[in-house]
């Protein structure tokens, strides 16, 4: 039998035989929000579904999830607002075109690039077409935000085998898709290499909402265990809690009530070993560091 094959980006790296760094002010977790704002193409493509579509247009769901930029986004702003926690926009290029109000809700915020739309995956594109959908959102993006985006996240966590290389070479300096740590960790590129950034899957309402079919309260309570879990294991070594938030899901009020409820008691425990931040400050702390200390 021939070996595995492997995807050459990044040795393995047991996280206990690691280096012991801090984050700035000594702090040792580091809890980041990255909040999807999408947009769907209307009677195509893809998109999560509260229940089975039977055809096309599929007025249920695009509708349902039209709800999340429309209502819920401003919902979930008022309570970043009032809890003064950063947060990490993960913006399809063409939430500037049809929603840019559901954008400037959060003033300040860090904006990760996350492709045109979320009714396409990048990952099926050839080199080319991949290439230009990198393009087209980082200047939208720049167009609009006056700045261009360092992060991306991959319309539905979608890359091909050269993305990681596609993005180094665009100027992107992290990425967001693959979820395999709890610290950050550098990525081999044909040109260089970009950091990989912890995004949960797990932590993520997508997952849990639509395909586990758990609801806000179980949700809201599997975010208040990690952040007690990773609060006490910080003592130990750097960690990195994400929460991956879509305003269509959370937004929702009966969801919303147990978001806040979880939000809460991070704030209210946000203590000394606690940095409340966004992903770009996470890797521009990260990418500074000594040679050796991230894997």
């Amino acid at each position: 039998m021939s070996p595995a094959r492997h995807h050459g980006r990044y040795p393995y790296s047991p996280i206990a035989e690691r280096p012991v760094y801090d984050w700035p002010g000594g702090k040792r977790l580091a809890v980041y929000i990255g909040l999807n704002l999408e947009w769907f193409s209307f009677g195509e493509g893809l998109g999560a579904e509260l229940a089975p579509s039977g055809h096309q247009p599929d007025v249920l769901n695009y509708a349902w999830r039209d709800y999340g930029n429309r209502v819920g986004v401003f919902r979930l702003a008022d309570l970043f607002a009032e809890l003064k926690l950063p947060v990490s926009l993960l913006v399809n290029a063409d939430m500037y075109e049809h929603a840019p109000q559901a954008i400037a809700a959060f003033p300040g915020a860090e904006i990760v690039g996350h492709g045109r739309s979320n009714s396409e995956r990048q990952g099926t594109l050839d080199e080319t077409a991949e290439r230009a959908l990198i393009q087209e959102t980082t200047a939208a993006i720049e167009k609009h935000a006056g700045a261009r985006p360092l992060g991306w996240l991959g319309p539905w966590i979608s890359q091909s085998h050269v993305t990681p290389d596609l993005l180094q070479e665009a100027g992107y300096t992290y990425l967001l898709d693959w979820c395999h740590d709890d610290q950050p960790v550098w990525m081999k590129t044909r040109a260089g290499r970009i950091l990989s950034l912890p995004y949960p899957q797990e932590l993520n309402d997508i997952p849990q909402i639509v395909a586990r079919k758990r609801e806000g309260a179980e949700f809201a309570d599997m975010i208040v265990d990690t952040f007690d879990v990773m609060h006490a294991e910080c003592a130990k070594r750097p960690l990195v809690m994400g929460i991956a938030l879509h305003p269509y899901l959370v937004g929702w009020p009966h969801r919303f009530k147990h978001l806040a409820r979880a939000l809460n008691h991070i704030v209210a425990r946000a203590d000394d070993r606690v940095w409340l931040t966004t992903a770009g400050e996470i890797a521009a702390h990260a990418a500074k560091l000594p040679a050796g200390i991230v894997p």
